[in-house]
């Protein structure tokens, strides 16, 4: 998989508050913070699918569609108004080996569903967030997708991935030591309209056996962290054991 390298050029350094009415809610800018590379603003093409079952699968699968399901979610806690479709294999296997998995389930995709792939009628068109999406070990051939609606009230909890900068000015990368990379992506809750492509992860001041948390990740401030903000993401290491014996 093509797993691209994006660097956030943009400093942190301040929030315009805008409001739609007097009664909208506020939310600081999005300008400063990553977003979304509109190269891949691709819309999923969805077809009907009456029932499950594993030999209906298979059928699915052998005419180049893959089984997927679209669930409701409106908090990020519950599921339901479950849709059963079927999207094209080769659509979503280009977005996800354009992307990288990581990067495919922490996008917005919109999403229309059709009697058939022929038809002109839409039946919904919504905007989905994708959950879950299982691959052919050796092939990577996606046999299925879980979708979740993604409207602008919901919140979802996203696996957001992790994008490393600064390794050639790193203190401590420069004196011999490794770079350690814990996790490679960190589970937020995030308003839909505010889902970040990736978290940029600054290491050019890490010096030896320093390391960041996930509390030190700088993130718009509506998402919530839902794992322990002491949990370590990336330490600079010291060196090798193998190393430490070349240089003896």
């Amino acid at each position: 998989m093509l797993i691209r390298r994006i660097v956030l050029t943009k400093s942190l350094h301040h929030f315009r508050f805008l409001s739609h009415s007097a009664t909208a809610a506020v939310l600081p800018d999005l300008e400063d913070f990553p977003k979304p590379d509109p190269k891949y603003a691709e819309t999923i093409h969805a077809v009907v699918r009456v029932t499950s079952g594993k030999n209906i699968a298979a059928k699915e699968r052998k005419a180049g569609r893959v089984p997927s399901i679209v669930f409701e979610q409106e908090d990020g806690q519950h599921g339901g108004n479950k849709r059963l479709i079927s999207v094209q294999a080769n659509q979503i296997r280009k977005l996800v080996n354009h992307l990288g998995r990581s990067y495919f389930l922490s996008r917005l995709f919109d999403l229309e569903v059709r009697p058939d792939l022929e038809s002109h009628d839409i039946i919904e068109k919504v905007r989905v967030l994708p959950r879950k999406v299982h691959l052919e070990a050796g092939s990577d051939a996606p046999l299925n997708v879980t979708f979740i609606r993604a409207p602008s009230s919901a919140l979802l909890k996203v696996d957001v991935p992790l994008v490393f900068r600064g390794e050639d000015v790193s203190p401590g990368l420069k004196k011999g030591s490794y770079l350690n990379i814990i996790k490679r992506t960190v589970k937020f809750l995030c308003p839909a309209d505010v889902i970040p492509p990736y978290i940029d992860v600054d290491l050019s001041e890490l010096d030896v056996n320093q390391k960041l948390v996930m509390g030190d990740l700088r993130v718009h401030p509506a998402l919530k962290l839902i794992q322990p903000k002491d949990q370590p993401v990336v330490k600079i290491a010291g060196a090798r054991v193998s190393d430490q014996k070349k240089s003896k």
